[in-house]
């Protein structure tokens, strides 16, 4: 496998483009500020409660918590895909409260790169046309997709790979390939739900590696786990119990 290398793409964003403020340095990626959620009942469930914490840019931090403590809904609140019911949610400086769902989409795909425990891969199609596809409905033309899927594959040290279908890969391969349609659509964040929970110890510290890789590079990463050996490869750790942060 040939090694990942840290190209620029991982520390470039779209962000600017489009009309939003480019942050500095100095704005935070994450921001709560008493961030709560309330499922609906009956009966009703609270799932966040008074949560703050801020992450800055080119943090690596995990967040840790038992089963049942609020990891997948601070997940969930973190990348855009539920609005919290109390507080207010600051992701790159700008205040996603009230924001419309068609400007919280759009948000969420230009600043914001997914990898998660399954792998999510299109399985007869190739490792570079599974990263073309983060970009369908993109206005990057469709020359320029291939391009940066290309790059984007090599940053994760897999453009030897690139015409292989997901089941030619191995599992830390297939891992990597989700990693690289992550970052095609140069996030600020890379949010990692258990990144290294399909994985043999093997891969699993390969991708770890992948990820400091692209943290030295600028990238801000925050990943959640269950796993007390990858939460200690942050930066700093924040623990979750009962709908509450530790930072």
């Amino acid at each position: 496998m040939s090694p990942p290398r840290a190209s620029g793409s991982a520390r470039r964003t779209d962000a600017g483009r489009t009309g939003e403020p480019d942050p500095g340095a100095g704005v935070p990626v994450i921001e709560f500020r008493g961030v709560g959620l309330v499922y609906p009942g009956p009966p009703p469930v609270e799932a966040l409660r008074g949560c703050e914490l801020v992450v800055r840019r080119g943090e690596f931090v995990t967040v840790v918590g038992p089963s049942g403590s609020g990891k997948s809904t601070f997940l969930n609140v973190a990348g855009l895909l539920d609005s919290p019911t109390a507080g207010r949610y600051l992701l790159d400086g700008i205040d996603t409260a009230g924001l419309p769902d068609r400007e919280r989409t759009a948000l969420r795909g230009r600043r914001i790169g997914f990898v998660f425990q399954s792998f999510h891969l299109l399985p007869h199609r190739s490792a570079l046309e599974n990263v073309t596809l983060a970009m369908l409905y993109t206005e990057v033309p469709r020359a320029q997709r291939l391009v940066r899927a290309r790059e984007a594959l090599d940053e994760v040290g897999l453009g030897h790979r690139a015409d292989a279908v997901p089941g030619r890969l191995s599992g830390g391969e297939r891992q990597r390939v989700a990693i690289a349609r992550a970052l095609v659509g140069r996030p600020s964040l890379l949010l990692c739900d258990e990144p290294t929970g399909n994985l043999d110890s093997a891969s699993a510290a390969s991708v770890l590696a992948l990820l400091h890789v692209l943290h030295g590079a600028g990238m801000t990463v925050l990943v959640i786990t269950h796993d007390p050996e990858v939460a200690r490869r942050g930066q700093r750790t924040v623990t979750i119990r009962d709908g509450r942060l530790d930072p």
